[in-house]
């Protein structure tokens, strides 16, 4: 039973959790295939793009951090084909090489869906706001070392083993500083957006139903042509 007078806190485990959902949410609906990661996190003290094809996004604002996804060749061909399939193209149309630009720029595509629903999620549940640069895949063929400026003081960095529908592996590294959000006043986390009910409001903005006394005025219009015969 919880301690109503202990505060709530929100630390490193529980930012990574969420960025781990959000990347198999949006993998599993983009490419209408499971995605899941292990329950067992690893601790390390780098973090890096490793071959054959691998991603990286630096983030700042409200807390700072890097995140890193490597996928292996047969993952990224996996979840690339699954895409563009579940989008209605046709098979013989797709790349055949993970190294192809237009793989790369898919799994950017993806990537940067990923870092929009993780940092809209972050914003609803922290209420706090963070930035990122524009992902950007590169392909590798031997592994590198990422050092990147991230104003990091107490840097703590995990590694988390992913899962596809084929069960290819690929993995997310995360990097950011030791911090904790203590919930101090009680708060309704705001829902996330739907799409299809801005649309609709949109559509309904440009379409405006007729007044009420427009409809008025149109009866009386017409009951004044009745009686003068017309």
């Amino acid at each position: 039973m919880t301690d109503k007078n202990t505060p709530v806190t929100f630390g490193t485990e529980d930012i990574l959790r969420t960025l781990c959902n959000a990347v198999t949410h949006v993998l599993s609906v983009g490419t209408q295939s499971e995605v899941r990661y292990s329950g067992m996190v690893q601790r390390i003290t780098k973090t890096g793009l490793k071959p054959d094809i691998g991603c990286f996004v630096l983030f700042d604002g409200g807390f700072s951090g890097l995140v890193v996804i490597n996928f292996s060749a047969a993952a990224a061909m996996e979840l690339y084909e699954r895409y563009l399939l579940s989008m209605g193209m046709a098979k013989e149309e797709l790349a055949t090489s993970h190294t192809s630009d237009e793989v790369g720029n898919v799994m950017g595509e993806l990537m940067n869906q990923i870092v929009g629903d993780f940092t809209g999620k972050i914003a609803r549940d922290l209420q706090t706001h963070i930035t990122q640069n524009q992902p950007k895949m590169v392909a590798l063929n031997k592994q590198v070392m990422l050092s990147v400026d991230a104003n990091l003081d107490q840097p703590e960095a995990r590694r988390v083993t992913f899962f596809t529908g084929r069960n290819n592996i690929f993995y997310l590294e995360l990097a950011m500083d030791r911090t904790e959000f203590i919930k101090m006043n009680e708060f309704e986390a705001s829902d996330a957006p739907d799409p299809d009910e801005l649309l609709a409001q949109v559509v309904a903005g440009k379409n405006p139903a007729p007044a009420a006394s427009t409809v008025a005025d149109s009866n009386d219009h017409d009951e004044l042509l009745k009686s003068l015969g017309m």
